[in-house]
């Protein structure tokens, strides 16, 4: 099985992490092919950034999902997921919908954790969107920016730390999700330190993929998900063109 992990913004050091943690969740012979963006935001932080990615995830799409049999995205606001799945005809699986999901199944009360105050109502607007609003009780900003996590790992595992058991003691948070690309991977070194499940994205996105090319099921022929139908474009890349106009990728046999 051949996963695409999408990171569309552009710094390399976040998708070798999202990398990194992809491949520690796979099955035996399951291959995740890492791409990141060739245009747009360095860094995905506002909503004007987001909407680059969603373009930026597309293009690396049309460019790359073939011989893939899923996509995962590994960009925490899950940049272009609908409009992947109205494209793809193999599986999207989002890394913020993946832990939101993993984490429902941990505890009744969940929690979510992520860089910077501004981010705070895009993430809250995101679990609206996938129907958790009854069950995230805070969506919480580090004092961090994504860069820290490379900069600075040591101060953002403690702060990190210390923020969820807060949310623990202070919240009743039965489950976290840790939302941002660059955070994938530190909730194993932190995990001993809080009392509760902390559900990193990619991690939880990777098996859910795979389950769902296990199931086999196919992609919805009517309704909003279901391909628009060709499109005339101006301007874009000859491969998202493509897609536009109704290309179809074969995903390979298992």
């Amino acid at each position: 099985m051949r996963i695409l992990l999408i990171n569309p913004n552009l710094t390399q050091a976040i998708t070798d992490t999202v990398a990194h943690a992809a491949r520690s969740a796979a099955a035996p012979g399951t291959e995740i092919v890492a791409v990141t963006g060739t245009f747009g935001p360095e860094v995905i932080a506002s909503r004007a950034e987001n909407a680059v990615a969603a373009h930026s995830a597309l293009d690396l799409a049309a460019h790359h999902a073939g011989g893939c049999n899923a996509v995962v995205l590994g960009v925490s606001l899950d940049s272009g997921l609908g409009a992947l799945r109205e494209f793809l005809d193999i599986p999207v699986v989002g890394m913020s919908e993946a832990g939101l999901h993993v984490a429902s199944l941990l505890g009744a009360r969940i929690a979510l954790v992520t860089f910077g105050a501004r981010l705070v109502p895009l993430y809250e607007e995101l679990v609206r969107g996938y129907g958790f609003a009854g069950h995230v009780i805070r969506v919480a900003a580090l004092p961090f920016a994504p860069a820290d996590a490379y900069t600075d790992p040591v101060r953002v595992r403690t702060g990190l730390a210390e923020r969820c058991r807060d949310l623990v003691e202070s919240d009743g948070a039965e489950a976290i999700v840790l939302a941002g690309a660059a955070l994938a991977g530190i909730g194993d070194a932190i995990q001993r330190e809080v009392p509760v499940p902390l559900v990193d994205g990619v991690k939880a996105a990777v098996p859910l993929a795979e389950g769902l090319v296990r199931l086999g099921l196919p992609k919805p022929r009517a309704g909003s998900l279901s391909h628009p139908g060709a499109r005339a474009t101006v301007g874009l890349s000859s491969a998202l063109d493509a897609l536009f106009s109704g290309k179809r990728f074969d995903p390979p046999t298992q």
